[in-house]
């Protein structure tokens, strides 16, 4: 029999963590995911389900922060949830359960990596990843955009000086070295 053991999508036993300056870098291997997708003649029916998950649907550019599950807008009627991984490892089969004929799930935990980035400098950090105007952002905005060649999405969390990252995991190595050299440039 095989002895296998988890590891982050950085390669670690533990969740890696970078301090620059005063912005903390967070891998967070701790969130399950899973996105949403109203099926065709059912986005009212699918909505409703949502919105009684994480407490309303997000609109575009939107996230809802709700615990705790969260959830935020990926494309139209298409959205990513997540939760606690110790107590919804099954979330996307917990969300079929709840969705039935409405929605189609499909489990992506382990297709992003998500970091949490918080500090003071955390706004100059993300001006020099990507072309978002960040300072405009208020909790609860998220956005798609690139970061080093790869589709991202940042959301801004509370408090302001925080934001989650999520990239794909196959690249997060090169997103990593990207946030953290971003965050060496702003110290």
């Amino acid at each position: 029999m095989h002895d296998l053991a988890p590891i982050t999508a950085l390669g670690g036993v533990e969740p890696r963590e970078d301090v620059v300056g005063t912005t903390t870098l967070t891998e967070k291997p701790s969130i399950a995911l899973a996105s949403v997708a109203a099926r065709l003649g059912q986005e009212k029916a699918c909505r409703k389900h949502l919105k009684d998950v994480i407490g309303a649907v997000p609109e575009p550019g939107k996230v809802q922060l709700h615990d705790p599950e969260a959830g935020f807008w990926m494309g139209p009627d298409l959205w990513m949830v997540g939760a606690p991984f110790d107590t919804h490892e099954d979330l996307a089969d917990q969300l079929k359960a709840r969705f039935g004929d409405t929605a189609s799930i499909t489990e992506q935990t382990d297709a992003w990596v998500v970091f949490d980035l918080r500090g003071a400098s955390m706004e100059d950090v993300i001006e020099r990843l990507c072309a978002i105007d960040i300072r405009a952002m208020k909790t609860g905005d998220g956005t798609r955009t690139v970061i080093d060649h790869l589709g991202c999405f940042v959301l801004r969390r509370d408090p302001a000086d925080w934001v989650r990252i999520l990239g794909p995991r196959s690249s997060a190595a090169s997103l990593h070295h990207a946030i953290v050299t971003a965050m060496r440039s702003a110290a």
